[in-house]
């Protein structure tokens, strides 16, 4: 059986002092007595029980007094791992339980860190989108409330465009509302089975005319003949689709192409690719490209337009789908935006 290192300390401790006294009295008897070995030897076992006993209960009652007091420091900061386990004396345990504390609570701090400076970055491009269409709407309503609206054509002029501005503001807060159901997972997915073929045709015809003020070329790398039925949200991969387009049309060159493609991945997987020969994206910018809000023009231009969460909603409903989202880009040639789906 292995031996709590308190005993250990105080077997050998108690070692040490009997083998000193021992020696020393048996000098003292050599020099004044006759050395009698029987009762040397009692006094050394005497000797080594006593001190054992005394070192074992004072060294426990020291630890455990101030180890104790740590454990309480400790499950003052509510931590759940230290109110789990006994008190223990060991100090290896102790230091080990200590180090892994440190290491956790090292962790969350950093988590928290990276969390705050997600959160002051969220806020202030939430402020900065919708600040722009509400100052619009508001000057356009002071305009009109200080005279203009007695001119007919004036006040039309500036009715459609405040419309425009709340238009924006709508789709703005209904996609914050829809990423925020996508990320804590209220929002259910109705999964049934489709052709993606067909549903792939139906947003070509949508973004039709869309493309042709561009004469951008909306076209499959193939003629597909037969269905491709898939597993999932018809209506959610629709809207991840539409806004894949939707991209490559506003970010694409003059009499380019948008190529959608259906491969087959593996035995039950196939993947979708969205190509265009637009202006690509950066390579630094690629990690971040699915975050909300963010944008690869710095400048903060919006003569894009969009909510600046197409690609946050896209990844949040490929992912509820429990699938990969994937992005390939090359600056003035273009990108590739893929997303596997599960084959009926």
């Amino acid at each position: 059986m292995k031996l709590k290192k308190t005993y250990k300390f105080a077997l050998k401790t108690s070692f040490l002092i009997t083998i000193f006294l021992t020696l020393l009295m048996s000098v003292f008897l050599y020099i004044f007595y006759t050395i009698n070995f029987k009762h040397l030897l009692f006094f050394a076992i005497f000797t080594y029980g006593f001190s054992f006993l005394i070192i074992q209960y004072r060294v426990e009652k020291f630890i455990y007094k101030r180890i104790n007091k740590i454990y309480k420091d400790l499950t003052l900061l509510e931590s759940a791992s230290f109110r789990k386990h006994s008190i223990t004396t060991d100090m290896a345990t102790l230091t080990k339980q200590i180090d892994q504390y440190a290491k956790d609570k090292k962790l969350e701090i950093e988590t928290l860190k990276v969390r705050e400076e997600y959160r002051k970055e969220f806020i202030g491009n939430v402020s900065h989108e919708l600040k722009t269409p509400l100052f619009t709407v508001q000057g356009y309503i002071e305009t009109l409330l200080d005279g203009a609206i007695k001119d007919k054509k004036v006040a039309e002029k500036y009715l459609e465009r405040a419309n425009k501005g709340v238009e924006r503001l709508i789709y703005i807060v209904k996609d914050l509302d829809m990423i925020t159901k996508l990320e804590v997972g209220d929002l259910r997915l109705n999964i049934s089975t489709f052709d993606i073929v067909e549903l792939v045709k139906s947003v070509f015809d949508l973004l039709e005319m869309k493309a042709a003020k561009k004469k951008i070329t909306l076209t499959f790398d193939m003629d597909y003949k037969q269905p491709i039925l898939v597993k999932g949200d018809e209506e959610r991969i629709q809207q991840v689709l539409t806004n894949l387009v939707v991209n490559s049309i506003k970010y694409g060159f003059q009499n380019g192409t948008t190529e959608i493609s259906i491969e087959k991945l593996i035995k039950n997987k196939v993947i979708v690719r969205v190509t265009d020969n637009g202006e690509g994206i950066g390579k630094e910018h690629l990690p971040r490209l699915f975050e909300r809000f963010y944008r690869v023009d710095k400048s903060g231009s919006r003569k894009e337009g969009g909510s600046g969460l197409g690609l946050s909603i896209v990844k949040h409903i490929i992912e509820a789908h429990d699938e990969k989202i994937y992005v390939e880009s090359e600056v003035n040639v273009g990108s590739e935006f893929s997303f596997t789906l599960e084959k009926a």
